[in-house]
């Protein structure tokens, strides 16, 4: 026999690729029509998945997070991409640090977990205007999540960015994203555009291609207007809802295939000013377990939490201006300092009784520090820094501009004039329209003078002489995500109005408290240029240095009111203390620096500064602190018990 000749290196290759060819080939993911479930490489297939939010969870945390689920006995996860977070300006794109989507679909891949992608373009999420970045509101006519011309050039835009890098992770191309959600629980959205409907999923499918599975999901109420011939129609309810109905609704849009809720909600959320949302682990592991005996696919939402830190919450309106808090702990399994909860056992313990889940104990909750009282020390007023904050100068307008008109996504803009003539008696100070978006902070000539409020009918009345310079303060308290979705604009929307007379000549000032605040140093003003106990916007800060090998820690801001803190140049996000129900900002053990190094804190208090200003590092998070009253879950009565917040249905 003639000896067999070796393979050239075009022949391996060509060898490689063919038997590589049956193992792609056998990927697959899709809805078994004829029994009513998923098959998953030819095998039925149910999914339990929990959902978490890249964008809420620090990337150093994100390993640790998935591992939690994964031993929980979840073989999926669902989560969103945030438009703004990704594309802060037309054409400039960040997928670095926290934002990098493509590593956080590689530690999912790592944890062997499955993944439900929403890619919106619209997500809700409660944060900031549902995902959809600002900038689409310099064109002020545009008319978001329809088929309006500007909006689907911005979408298509974004979409020939993101899809491509998604496409090597679908299942079929050997990554781990089995489906992809269409927009968002659009049958809640007014507009009702079915052109807008196709063509997103026209645009998903020429960029992914036909093997992905797209899917709906909605709410009762919404999928008539949330479901499309093509895509896979989901439902999603909570344990209050009844169960039976919830499917019977799905079959009427999808008669056959199988079961889903996309959201089973574990919690809910939290606004300032209402108590701390909570639902019972019975009614949560029963309303699981009924539906696993049905053959359901289940994602829980969420599964985690986490922090809407910096300025990225969003807001509801529900009659009333309803921003949300910065924690998004959502009484989710894992709490939002990623600990396992009773909650999680009780759902794990659910899940092995219909497949198995991995052996081994679940970590056990992380350490957490303690330190202080440590006291804060004054900086000075806001107003000081107008030229580190504004360095480019003011913009001056005869009306007051919006936050969208000057290129101001978040955060504050002061609005600056001078009155024209001397008002000797107390005279009301208001905005026509409801007009301010969302809260100003008013000042004559240094002096804080009060607060003005959306939605609110709080009464302020000035005095001055001529020529006095009347500050504005604007905070943008996030832009609406969920509901009429209308284009939510910040600042002053209408010209203020002293008396009867409207003011004029107004200068705005766009401020970067944040890119300050990375580089700060104490700038101590003398202080007799100030009063014992400052009131209005003012900068507070000191140093403090970690005990031992430190720990998540939770900052509580006993007395203070309201504002926002950094630490370490990380904005951690915004807090309320006199309005609760949130009383500690989530800490992660990362954004400290080790023992021996000092460690910096930043606060802008707003209103008014405790006689003592101090601030403690507890080792328990308090979310539940408020003299209102909303509604708490339980099994018997699995609805709210006041008639505001109403539950959303939407996310």
């Amino acid at each position: 026999m003639a000896p067999k000749k070796p393979l050239c290196l075009p022949s391996l290759l060509l060898l490689s690729v063919t038997l590589l060819l049956p193992q792609a080939d056998s990927r697959s993911f899709v809805v078994d029509w004829d029994h009513d479930r998923f098959l998953l490489d030819g095998a039925p297939f149910r999914y339990v998945s929990g959902s978490l939010h890249y964008f809420r969870v620090p990337r150093v945390l994100w390993a640790d997070r998935l591992f939690k689920m994964k031993m929980s006995g979840l073989n999926t996860i669902q989560f969103y991409v945030p438009w703004n977070y990704h594309e802060p300006e037309p054409g400039v794109y960040n997928f670095n640090g926290s934002r990098d989507l493509l590593a956080f679909l590689n530690e999912a891949s790592l944890a062997n977990l499955l993944v439900i992608l929403r890619p919106g373009p619209y997500i809700c999420a409660e944060w900031e205007m549902g995902g959809l970045p600002s900038w689409l509101l310099r064109k002020p006519n545009i008319r978001l999540r329809t088929s309006d011309p500007d909006f689907l050039a911005a979408v298509d835009s974004w979409f020939k960015v993101l899809l491509p890098k998604i496409y090597p992770w679908l299942y079929h191309n050997g990554g781990n994203i089995i489906s992809i959600q269409v927009e968002n629980e659009y049958g809640s959205y007014s507009a009702c555009d079915f052109s807008y409907m196709r063509h997103l999923a026209g645009l998903l499918r020429a960029l992914l291609g036909e093997k992905i599975l797209l899917f709906t999901t909605d709410g009762p109420e919404g999928l008539r207007c949330g479901s499309l011939e093509g895509l896979y129609t989901t439902v999603d309810f909570g344990p209050a809802e009844n169960m039976t109905q919830m499917f019977a609704l799905q079959r009427v849009y999808e008669p056959h295939g199988p079961l889903v809720n996309s959201e089973y909600y574990t919690g809910w959320l939290d606004y300032w000013g209402q108590n701390h949302s909570m639902r019972s682990v019975r009614a949560v592991t029963e309303g699981l377990e009924n539906m696993l005996k049905l053959g359901a696919s289940v994602n829980m939402y969420m599964f985690h939490g986490g922090t809407n830190f910096g300025y990225w919450n969003g807001a509801d309106e529900k009659g009333r201006f309803l921003p949300i808090t910065t924690s998004y702990d959502y009484d989710a399994p894992i709490s939002e300092a990623g600990d396992a909860t009773p909650k999680l056992f009780a759902l794990r313990n659910v899940i092995s009784q219909f497949q198995e889940i991995p052996l081994g104990p679940l970590p056990p909750p992380s350490r957490k520090m303690m330190l202080g009282p440590l006291t804060l020390y004054l900086d000075g007023y806001l107003l000081d820094f107008l030229h580190l904050l504004c360095p480019q100068g003011p913009i001056h307008a005869v009306l007051p501009m919006t936050f969208e008109a000057v290129k101001q996504d978040l955060g504050f803009m002061l609005y600056r004039t001078y009155l024209s003539h001397t008002v000797l008696e107390p005279t009301q100070f208001w905005v026509p329209n409801n007009g301010v978006h969302d809260r100003a902070y008013v000042m004559v000539d240094g002096v804080f003078q009060g607060v003005l409020e959306r939605n609110t009918k709080h009464k302020l009345f000035l005095m001055g002489k001529m020529g006095a310079k009347l500050d504005v303060l604007l905070e943008n308290m996030g832009r609406l995500s969920f509901g009429s979705n209308h284009s939510d604009f910040k600042g002053l929307l209408e010209p203020p109005v002293l008396g009867q007379m409207i003011l004029t000549q107004w200068l705005m000032f766009p401020l970067k408290i944040d890119k300050l605040v990375k580089w700060w140093f104490p700038l101590q003003l003398p202080k007799s240029l100030h009063p014992q106990v400052p009131s209005g916007p003012t900068f507070y800060s000191t140093t403090f240095q970690v005990l031992d090998s430190g720990g998540d820690t939770f900052l509580f801001l006993p007395g203070w009111t309201k504002g926002q803190v950094w630490i370490n140049g990380f904005n951690l996000g915004r807090y309320w203390t006199k309005r609760g129900p949130q009383q500690t900002l989530y800490v992660p053990r990362p954004l400290l620096f080790p023992k021996g190094a000092l460690n910096k804190i930043t606060l802008l208090e707003l209103e008014n500064v405790p006689p003592q200003p101090q601030i403690q590092f507890l080792d328990s998070p308090i979310l539940n602190s408020t003299l209102h009253r909303t509604y708490v879950y339980s099994l018997s009565d699995d609805t709210q018990s006041a008639p505001e917040p109403m539950e959303l249905s939407g996310h």
